[in-house]
């Protein structure tokens, strides 16, 4: 049977036609080889049925997958777990600001600046050489949900109200250059069309395109610990408690593991699934 002919239920719940080319980009993504691909494939288009949902198709090529190998499951899964650094959207926060450290910039959570009208308490404050960006998280625990443009209106609102007060505030005598706005889920059509006319920078889950949120985690290997498809989430919620986001942090401070009680077996197993997730090789 053709994927053509099957229609598939979004989380928005939204119908669209099966995508067999977005399937095979997805595990593509995840480092599967061809015919590790070509099999799940085979399997899952052997299990279509008229309305079945994106979550079953997801849910079943993420079963197959972790039985070839866990770290590429969890590369398969990294929509998700991004979502599981909810509900209070802080662990996000943090996720942010360590992304933006990888990349360079020396950055701080939960800022109070005062703009030239009221104090604004921002929710990261990144810098890098003589420039500063001011970043506002949007989370949303829900797949269907999406930044519309009121977000980027208020943010911009609040970035210039900011900025007329810089010289003031600014004692690193940097430049205030940007405003950002970042997302897990996505934006609407307005909201990519004011921000870029506004300037500022919004970064979602896919935008934008080539240096999406989903595109610089692969690029640099900066997983969330919610990716793991071996700790528990009793074990990811502790981690995330102690300000642990990032597998690339789990792995300079495994110690977090004995205070778990996980035994030095499965810590080993553990920490080899999150090195071949973020490709880094240990000293034999």
């Amino acid at each position: 049977m053709k994927d053509r002919t099957f229609e598939i239920i979004k989380s928005s719940g939204k119908k669209v036609r099966f995508s067999l080319s977005k399937l095979r980009s997805s595990l593509k993504r995840s480092g599967a080889n061809k015919e590790t691909i070509d099999s799940i494939i085979d399997a899952v288009r052997d299990e279509l049925y008229q309305g079945i949902s994106t979550k079953e198709i997801y849910n079943r090529a993420y079963a197959l997958l972790k039985k070839k190998k866990s770290y590429l499951a969890s590369r398969y899964k990294l929509k998700k777990a991004i979502y599981e650094l909810g509900p209070t959207g802080f662990p996000f926060e943090r996720f942010i600001k360590e992304v933006l450290s990888f990349s360079g910039y020396t950055a701080e959570l939960d800022e109070v600046l005062e703009g030239k009208c009221v104090s604004h308490q921002i929710d990261v404050l990144a810098h890098k050489d003589d420039e500063t960006i001011l970043v506002e998280c949007k989370f949303h625990g829900d797949q269907g949900l999406k930044c519309n443009v009121k977000i980027p209106l208020y943010i911009n609102s609040r970035f210039q109200d900011v900025k007329a007060n810089w010289p003031n505030h600014n004692t690193k005598k940097s430049k205030l250059n940007q405003g950002w706005v970042v997302t897990n889920t996505r934006f609407t059509e307005d909201a990519i069309q004011y921000g870029s006319c506004c300037g500022l920078y919004l970064l979602s889950w896919d935008y934008p395109n080539g240096q999406s949120l989903r595109d610089r985690i692969d690029r640099l290997g900066l997983y969330p610990i919610t990716v793991s498809t071996l700790l528990t989430q009793r074990e990811k919620q502790f981690l995330l408690s102690r300000n642990i986001v990032l597998c690339r942090q789990l792995i300079g401070d495994s110690f977090y593991l004995d205070h778990l009680g996980i035994s030095d077996t499965r810590k080993k197993k553990i920490l080899n699934e999150f090195d071949a997730l973020c490709q880094i090789e240990r000293p034999q």
